[in-house]
């Protein structure tokens, strides 16, 4: 077994899912959950088949998004994960639709840092052990930090 990580490719300011799911039709599940959550959400995603034709699949409403997220998906290349990329809307307004499609299996992370795919490799293929979600904490929240905390969420709404 080899052991290697991917580097997922995208703006700053795009938000990204990885995670798994175990048949081709979550390509047009996760589709419709996502178009069910915003008019203004933009996304792509793709899904790497793990059987038969063992193809990228494709789907999404935005031309851009669902290329970065066929590119990302190739580069990994593990079977059944997939990639979405969102604009317009943020992980925690999709996650619960994401994990309610019945063919997903789970998700390894949900985020706008820089992430790594961290990869096992073996004779059968590639598989996603896990990922690298963004940089080593640089030391613990203070009591300000905690009331800046408090006033962000309530600020961008997600908070009374």
């Amino acid at each position: 077994m080899e052991l290697t990580s991917v580097h997922i490719d995208k703006p700053d300011d795009l938000n990204v899912i990885i995670g798994q799911a175990h048949f081709i039709k979550a390509v047009e599940d996760l589709h419709e959950a996502l178009v069910g959550i915003s008019p203004h959400l933009r996304f792509g995603l793709a899904f790497c088949e793990a059987s038969g034709l063992r193809l990228v699949r494709t789907s999404g409403n935005d031309d851009e998004l669902t290329e970065l997220a066929t590119k990302n998906a190739a580069a990994v290349g593990a079977g059944h994960s997939f990639i979405v990329f969102l604009r317009e809307g943020y992980p925690v307004n999709v996650l619960n639709a994401v994990r309610q499609v019945p063919e997903v299996c789970g998700i390894f992370c949900a985020t706008a840092n820089p992430v790594e795919v961290l990869l096992a490799v073996t004779e059968s293929g590639r598989g996603i052990i896990g990922v690298v979600d963004g940089d080593t904490p640089l030391g613990v929240e203070g009591p300000g930090d905690k009331e800046d905390r408090r006033q962000l969420l309530r600020q961008i709404g997600y908070k009374l």
